[in-house]
């Protein structure tokens, strides 16, 4: 009899996921019965059994696809699947879900269960989500360390949320560079398990001054009697604490890094940076810089409650509302000009619209390039004078059409040169803009993605009207 093939582990988590989210979105009974919102006399051997069946499915999920199945589900039913997960393995499901369903998940957590699932977790992760903790219950969770790791997570708690010291691992291994791989071997089959992700052992002196590091293929492909100090990496890619996390994924994803040491001013090693942690970071910046360039907030959730959504966004409503009555103002003052050229009227959503996705695009390619670090003062006119060029092309292709289809549509030359030169005119505004807004947004220490969308989106379609019915003014009456 031959062997059964094994199924495709991608497959098997589609069809559970689907499986999941079936049960608790088509069946508002079930959820009802998880949370006790059914008398015990009301729920039947199906409810019951589908909870069973739940209860199974979840087990055997792991944190990072079980934070994936409850960031899916509205609150009513994130909260049933809640309760069904062990306190044993929230806390690593805490670690894996996204910011904007933390407050849902732990709101119905008592404090001792919390203390409970965050205690079984690693140093670094019991950092991570300590920042979000109460500061009561911060301060239970530091006093349940022994006194040498409460001291290293106090100065940890000290550095930024977007700094290297934030998101370093302290869980690897260091050997002395005079001994063999011969020892080196026996000290790992001693310890029997090696951090996760290690790639390297990190070589330090008795003060623990990193010395280099020691790749495990290194080990394995080296003659045994061989010495650390021989083989080793001397020059290794080391980070300080308070390095920016978007510079070392940077330098990861050049060197193709798997794990690096970070070290303090003495070159001291601390601990290390490891490419999870580093695709964390990016992924959680990124969906950040998505939601501020619409102007929402980082914490929205997308099932949270009505209230919570309309509190998040108000801010940026309220802006986009000033600066639509702007724009409205300004067509007002060319009321008597769209009086005697209705057309006008139909054209001027043309001019705006395709200014802001111009923009849009210009601003897109400025905040990559400054999140990237390829921006800098040397070479920031030829950026310049590069979107402006990309801008004047593309009105005057553009723009050119559109002329040639107003002449055609209303018999009128002269409008459509109007609407091509109003046309290429708006987009050099758009690109203008575009590189404008972010730089000075950096300037003011303030997030370049932060409401970007918004303001462009303002401002060309201001600027848009003004030169439209302006130009219009002029050569049609």
């Amino acid at each position: 009899m031959s062997a059964a093939k094994p199924q495709n582990h991608s497959q098997k988590l589609a069809e559970l996921r689907h499986h999941i989210l079936d049960l608790l979105l088509n069946n508002d009974d079930l959820a009802d019965s998880i949370l006790g919102e059914k008398s015990a006399e009301s729920r039947n051997t199906l409810l019951m059994d589908q909870t069973a069946d739940l209860s199974a499915s979840v087990a055997s999920l792991h944190a990072a696809d079980l934070a994936d199945i409850l960031e899916a589900l509205p609150e009513r039913q994130r909260l049933a699947l809640w309760s069904l997960v062990d306190t044993s393995a929230r806390g690593k499901a805490l670690v894996e879900v996204s910011e904007t369903v933390w407050d849902s998940l732990i709101e119905e957590m008592s404090d001792r269960d919390l203390l409970k699932a965050i205690a079984l977790l690693d140093l670094d992760d019991q950092v991570y989500l300590a920042e979000y903790l109460p500061r009561d219950l911060t301060g239970r969770v530091l006093t349940s360390l022994e006194p040498r790791l409460r001291d290293k997570v106090r100065e940890v708690m000290k550095f930024g949320k977007t700094s290297v010291g934030r998101i370093m691992d302290f869980e690897l291994l260091s050997i002395r560079p005079d001994v063999t791989l011969a020892t080196v071997q026996r000290y790992l089959r001693f310890r029997k398990i090696i951090p996760k992700g290690s790639d390297k052992l990190f070589v330090t002196d008795r003060k623990n001054l990193l010395i280099g590091e020691l790749p495990l293929t290194t080990v394995l492909l080296n003659a045994p009697q061989r010495r650390v100090s021989e083989v080793m990496n001397d020059d290794p890619t080391c980070f300080s604490p308070d390095d920016k996390a978007d510079d070392a994924a940077g330098a990861f994803e050049r060197y193709d890094l798997i794990t690096a040491p970070v070290v303090d001013l003495k070159g001291k090693l601390m601990g290390r940076l490891t490419v999870e942690s580093i695709v964390d970071f990016v992924n959680e910046d990124s969906d950040t810089n998505i939601r501020r360039m619409g102007g929402l907030s980082p914490e929205e959730d997308i099932f949270s409650p009505v209230t919570k959504a309309v509190k998040n966004r108000w801010a940026w409503l309220a802006i986009n509302l000033c600066t639509a009555f702007v724009a409205s103002r300004v067509i007002g003052l060319f009321e008597h000009t769209i009086s005697e050229l209705v057309a006008l009227a139909a054209l001027m959503p043309i001019v705006a619209g395709i200014g802001g996705n111009t923009g849009n695009q210009t601003i897109t390619m400025i905040v990559r390039g400054l999140a990237l670090h390829q921006i800098q003062l040397g070479n920031l006119p030829f950026l310049l004078f590069r979107e402006l060029g990309v801008a004047l092309i593309n009105g005057l292709v553009w723009g050119g059409l559109m002329g040639i289809v107003t002449w055609l549509l209303y018999g009128n030359m002269a409008m459509g040169g109007v609407m091509t030169l109003a046309m290429v005119l708006n987009l050099l505004v758009a690109a203008l803009m575009g590189v404008i807004i972010p730089l000075t947004m950096v300037k003011l220490g303030r997030d370049p993605a932060l409401g970007a969308s918004v303001m462009i989106t303002a401002l060309t379609d201001t600027g848009g009207f003004f030169i439209f019915l302006g130009l219009a003014t002029v050569f049609l009456l």
